[in-house]
């Protein structure tokens, strides 16, 4: 009865977006993981859009904080105080029954922090709360035949880690996770710029130069764009061009770092799962995913086709819906959970 009143929902927790997917209507929230609050009450100012707005420009009174740090609570009240934001704003009809709610969290998280994320979650008004490991729910969110008796692999590139499994027959073979992602990309442009150009930028700059001019693989057609930031010398608005190539040798350690992620895992799977692969590939998913070339980089790197999934950034939460849809067969086999 209680299922059938409440209005269940698959949440997506990402260090850098949060994706709610409530069941039978598919994705419905799809916000950035920031919250900002008042400096001298730690109350609430915004959440999500709104809040990621006002990163590296907030008033004396006002902070600006991403909760989420490495695809794990770092703050443990403000990302209390995101989740009821998220879940009210998704759950608004049936509020007189608290949801069931499947997260997805990453494979290498210490027993305490799936203990935060899980007590966060209740307390910010779950009924239930199941977790899902992220490179399970981006398989099933790509549509791979994880029950089948074959190798599938896929790469989960996040803002905070990237993780890598190999699945068969609806079980992990092998996985393995770091905490490099999205986060240490724009990191690593940051200190690029600073480095070769005496340029101070922000997180939302780097983020864009990512996205407009980032790649893993020399591009047919080298690109460019105009960056403003600080000048570190002079103290002064300053505005420079910079080209794909430059971009591309910033990231080069880090894309490194994923590379060698995925030969590891390459070199630990069974020599029968291994047969499947030449021939089935591997998929990528996650915001990651979306760096220009990535595939090509990891292709060569491993002689292996790679497939970007059709929405990269929508998997994970995708997967965790098809998990609410089933949920009495899949937590089962997926979590251990009894069935309910």
């Amino acid at each position: 009865m209680l299922g059938f009143l409440s209005n269940d929902i698959g949440i997506d927790l990402g260090t850098a977006n949060t994706l709610v997917f409530a069941k039978e209507k598919g994705i419905v929230l799809r916000e950035p993981s920031v919250v900002a609050i008042y400096s001298s009450t730690k109350k609430v100012c915004a959440v999500g859009a709104e809040a990621k707005k006002m990163l590296g420009r907030t008033p004396g009174n006002i902070t600006a904080i991403r909760p989420m740090k490495d695809g794990v609570i770092a703050d443990f009240e403000i990302t209390e105080a995101m989740l009821r934001y998220f879940i009210n704003k998704v759950n608004k009809k049936k509020t007189f029954v608290a949801p069931r709610i499947v997260v997805a969290v990453p494979s290498g998280i210490t027993e305490v922090e799936r203990r935060a994320v899980k007590d966060s979650a209740i307390r910010a008004g779950a009924r239930d709360v199941v977790l899902l490991e992220e490179p399970m729910a981006a398989a099933i969110g790509v549509g791979l035949p994880i029950d089948e008796p074959a190798a599938n692999m896929i790469v989960d590139i996040g803002g905070g880690t990237t993780e890598v499994a190999i699945i068969s027959l609806a079980g992990v073979v092998y996985t393995k996770s770091i905490r490099v992602g999205g986060d240490e990309i724009d990191s690593a442009i940051v200190n690029y710029m600073k480095r070769a150009y005496n340029l101070m930028i922000g997180e939302r700059t780097a983020e864009e130069i990512k996205i407009k001019v980032g790649s893993a693989f020399p591009l047919e057609e080298e690109i460019s764009m105009e960056v403003r930031g600080r000048d570190s010398v002079a103290g002064l608005p300053k505005t420079i061009t910079i080209t794909s190539q430059e971009i591309r040798d910033a990231l080069s350690d880090t894309i490194s770092a994923i590379v060698d992620l995925v030969r590891n895992a390459l070199e630990r799977c069974p020599p029968e799962l291994s047969a499947d692969l030449v021939d089935r590939g591997f998929f990528l998913a996650g915001g990651g995913a979306m760096i220009k070339g990535l595939d090509q980089q990891l292709s060569d790197a491993t002689g292996l086709p790679v497939v970007i999934a059709e929405d990269p950034l929508s998997a994970v939460a995708n997967g965790t819906g098809l998990v609410l849809d089933e949920l009495a067969f899949l937590l089962k086999d997926l979590t251990g959970a009894p069935k309910n």
